[in-house]
């Protein structure tokens, strides 16, 4: 094990830099928006996603997949880096590597926020500005130590986003301090550890800067080896004879000494500096992976690849109503996660998390949490059904907090017989499910001669059941209705729904009896699954060969039809026959029909708004589109640039259509644009507010064409919310302590019609929380601030997570809905046990020894070979000759 002064340079043999000397990028800039600020230059985005991917690649290549041969240095030599190519080779062709990027996408949103949320865009500390180079490394080593105890607590997506902010102050050294000018040619080797000094500080007398009245300014640095770092605005402000950032947005550089000294581009409008923008990209690329390194020895190799989701499966969560009439409910989730288990284990397949939260009247709880199989299933063993009770339980109370610990694209199930007691909870579950992007599935056993072990106080509602079925359509899930002899089938849809399915869109979208819907099937499909929900009397399926198939239960022309009561499942052959089928349902009411499917190809998506002022443009982004508000769409297409297959390269969408819900009628239909190189799968499309003026939820389909020139349709996994008003909730830099009360802020900003709302706070765990405003009018175009206070208890358990959510709600009467904002914050221990301060952990020791290969590879047009006992590459024309690490 290594001491914690060993510098990073050391921390593995094989430490890979692939550096792809970046496509064209800020602070560096944000994120890709920002290349049409300043083409050629590489952004905080960039350098994250390739730091993050070279060092996936170096952990492939020294954990070889079991049953696969190794992966090969060689391979990657050559030719862009992708996360699906390294997926593909890693764990076979046709795994999906969505969950990975998304949670890099987690990384990368939450590092180019630093530069826009009004608590961290002007503070110094967080970008090594106005030579605060100590208390920015101080905050830096915090904001890891942070994301590692989160990463340990498995709270995955709070560590990714205080893994995102330290990124973007590390990056940031790079591009504001003089440590390129004073010639460094690797990263500074202290900047990671705190225990270690900063050495060569310039003092607060000394002149670092000349004057400088052009846009470039080459020679402006004062000729000293004193470490400093230039002034931006006028907080704090700029000392005689001290460096500005510079650029046109920096009102420090217009004082003597005139000019700036920021790396953040190649643009010298922005950047003084931007001639060595390219040799701070470097550093700051090869600083990241060292950042990521550190955190893959503390966390070992699982807790460093559930940190990134770096596998193809989803976790297994379950919600379990455990009153006494629920015996074989228990028991059918018990069978399939038994067979889940047993299924996958050691297959790519394997859950990484497994999370159980049982309910019943008026308790619901605790979450068990576990990465290990057998402990999941002694837990859920134990579970029993036991006491009756009313109708109504505490269903949505217990989904909530199976929320807060279920990562982001996942699927949760609910096993109950009754209707929620907590419905009061509806709308913000409903938020809570998008905001997380998880998927939750119903299964309700509703047997009205059932009466054993369920007290009946009183005439049920029929209409009881609505909550569930809210929050399933705002989540991309479903209720599904059965009975007790059906509900060890029924359950059965659990295995398959943790597939990698996509949704195909129906046309029309809205099913009515007797109307033929449409779908269409591409050749990248496989187990193409039709569900159909309702007291169907007859239904059929044609192919677009004319083969038609109906309700008939067991094998037919075109695939197998299972019945389940008022639930039907029809697996279609494969292969599928590619184009236009049709599916029409007979039925009394309102049947729904769902259309699912298995591929590689999908799509992730993003809100942001653009922000073109200021010393760094990009994009802001949002967790849902705001009426009235400019909107750009981000898409990311999955499974796109698998090399594979060539009907995957050859595959592109061209529109994105908006679809109100439930209704489904067409709110418009908008042209992506491509940006940066095809293979990364970026689409961008431009939302007018005016296809934004209706707050509500509306669905996203992408169409285009796959390789063999068919209909190619993809649905968004669940809806979106167009919301009344822009929320924002916010606290300082830093976590709580046990014992301290932290200021927090919200920012709420009107931009359609005026708005009367009334405000709450919830805090999960139930911690005091103060605010200074119940209720707020907003004009259009009008925003206000409001201070929140949040104490913690000294009984607040150390290295826990705490969630604050406000909600805005339109007036009684009113037919606004409402908006949430949530926040999630760490209650860290004393920093005497410092994770990053410490030796190395019990994880797993430093230094990762199977492979010997220092190396570099980027997303580029690299060239290399082995000469020797070295590897060499050439990126964007640089040649790199790297030789054997001898450690």
């Amino acid at each position: 094990m290594l001491p914690t002064d060993v510098p990073l340079s050391h921390l593995s043999t094989s430490l890979l830099l692939l550096l792809q000397l970046l496509h064209p990028a800020s602070s560096f800039f944000p994120n890709v928006w920002s290349l049409l600020a300043a083409p050629g230059s590489v952004t905080h985005q960039d350098l994250t996603e390739e730091a993050a991917l070279n060092v996936t690649l170096q952990l492939f290549l020294e954990q070889p997949p079991p049953g696969r041969p190794p992966l090969h240095l060689e391979d990657f030599l050559g030719r862009t880096l992708l996360a699906d190519d390294l997926f593909a080779a890693y764990f076979g062709p046709g795994f999906s590597s969505r969950r990975f990027r998304a949670a890099l996408g987690e990384v990368s949103r939450a590092n180019a926020a630093q530069d826009f949320l009004p608590t961290s865009k002007n503070d110094p500390d967080l970008h090594f500005d106005a030579e605060r180079l100590g208390q920015g490394r101080t905050r830096l080593a915090g904001a890891l130590r942070e994301a590692l105890v989160a990463a340990r607590a498995l709270d995955h997506t709070l560590a990714r986003r205080r893994l995102g902010a330290a990124l973007h102050a590390l990056q940031d050294f790079y591009s504001h301090s003089n440590w390129v000018e004073l010639g460094r040619q690797e990263p500074h080797p202290h900047l990671l550890w705190p225990r270690q000094e900063l050495q060569s500080l310039a003092r607060v007398g000394d002149p670092t800067c000349s004057d400088c009245e052009e846009l470039s300014c080459p020679g402006n640095l004062l000729d000293l080896m004193l470490l400093t770092s230039g002034y931006f605005g006028s907080h704090p402000s700029k000392p005689p004879g001290k460096c500005s950032h510079g650029g046109r947005f920096d009102r420090s550089s217009s004082q003597p000494p005139r000019g700036g000294i920021n790396k953040d581009s190649t643009s010298p409008g922005f950047s003084p500096h931007h001639m060595l923008h390219l040799q701070a990209a470097k550093l700051a690329l090869l600083a990241s992976i060292q950042a990521f390194s550190l955190l893959r020895s503390r966390l070992g190799d699982r807790g460093f690849s559930r940190l990134l989701d770096i596998s193809p499966a989803s976790s297994l969560s379950f919600v379990l109503d455990t009153t006494g009439s629920m015996g074989e409910e228990i028991s059918a989730a018990k069978i399939q996660a038994r067979h889940i288990v047993e299924q996958r284990r050691g297959s790519p397949m394997e859950p990484a998390h497994y999370i159980l939260v049982p309910f019943h009247d008026p308790g619901f709880g605790p979450v068990f949490t576990t990465s290990d199989p057998d402990s999941f299933w002694q837990q859920l063993n134990e579970l029993h059904a036991l006491g009756g009770g009313d109708e109504p339980e505490m269903c949505l109370s217990a989904l909530e907090l199976a929320l807060l610990h279920t990562p982001p694209l996942s699927d949760i199930f609910v096993f109950t017989d009754a209707s929620p007691k907590d419905a009061v909870l509806t709308n913000r579950v409903e938020s809570l499910t998008q905001e997380r992007r998880c998927r939750v599935t119903f299964l309700v056993t509703e047997d009205p001669l059932r009466v054993q072990g369920r007290a009946r106080r009183e005439v049920l509602s029929p209409l009881r059941f609505e909550p569930y079925e809210a929050v399933a359509l705002a989540s991309g899930g479903e209720v599904i209705f059965t009975k007790d002899q059906h509900i060890q089938d029924v359950a059965a849809i659990v295995g398959d729904s943790m597939a990698d399915l996509v949704t195909l869109p129906l046309e029309p979208p809205v099913v009515v009896s007797g109307r033929p819907l449409g779908f269409s099937v591409d050749a990248l499909l496989q187990r193409v699954t039709v569900r159909i929900h309702g007291e169907v009397s007859s239904f059929w399926i044609r192919s677009p060969a004319g083969v038609s198939q109906g309700q008939e239960e067991g094998e037919g022309p075109l695939g197998h039809t299972r019945r389940f009561g008022q639930f039907w499942i029809v697996t279609m052959n494969d292969p599928p026959q590619p184009g236009t089928w049709e599916i029409q349902v007979i039925a009394e009411g309102m049947p729904r029909v769902r259309v699912q499917a298995q591929t590689a190809l999908d799509f992730l998506f993003y809100f942001g708004i653009p922000m073109d002022e200021g010393p760094h443009p990009g994009l802001y982004p949002l967790a849902q589109p705001v009426a009235g508000l400019q909107t750009q769409l981000l898409v990311e297409v999955t499974g796109l640039g698998f090399r594979g297959d060539s009907r995957d390269l050859q595959s592109h969408f061209s529109h994105v259509v908006l679809r109100g819900i439930p209704e489904g009628a067409e709110r418009g239909r908008v042209p992506l644009e491509p940006m940066g190189p095809r293979e990364r799968g970026l689409l961008a499309a431009s939302l007018p507010p005016a296809l934004l003026s209706t707050t509500g939820p509306f669905s996203l389909e992408l169409i285009g064409q796959d390789g063999e020139g068919h209909g190619l349709h993809r649905a968004a996994s669940q809806p979106c919310t167009v919301v009344p008003v822009l929320l924002e909730l916010s606290s300082s830099p830093g976590s709580l302590a046990p014992g301290s009360k932290a200021p927090l802020s919200l920012h709420i900003a009107s931009f359609s019609g005026p708005q009367d709302l009334d405000l709450r706070t919830s805090v999960n765990p139930r911690f005091p929380l103060t605010f200074n405003l119940s209720r707020v009018r907003l004009e259009p175009n009008e925003s206000v601030w409001g201070h929140l206070w949040l104490e913690v208890p000294d009984s607040a358990a150390p290295d826990s997570v705490v969630m604050v959510t406000v909600t805005a709600t339109g007036r009684e009467g009113s037919l606004v809905p409402p908006t949430h904002a949530f926040l999630w914050l760490l209650v860290l221990a004393p920093a005497s046990q410092d994770p990053l301060a410490a030796t190395a952990h019990s994880s797993g020791p430093i230094l990762h020894s199977t492979s010997s290969v220092s190396t570099l590879v980027t997303r580029g047009r690299a060239r290399g070979g082995r000469v020797g006992n070295c590897w060499w590459g050439t990126v964007g024309g640089v040649l790199l000759l790297l030789g054997l690490a001898s450690w």
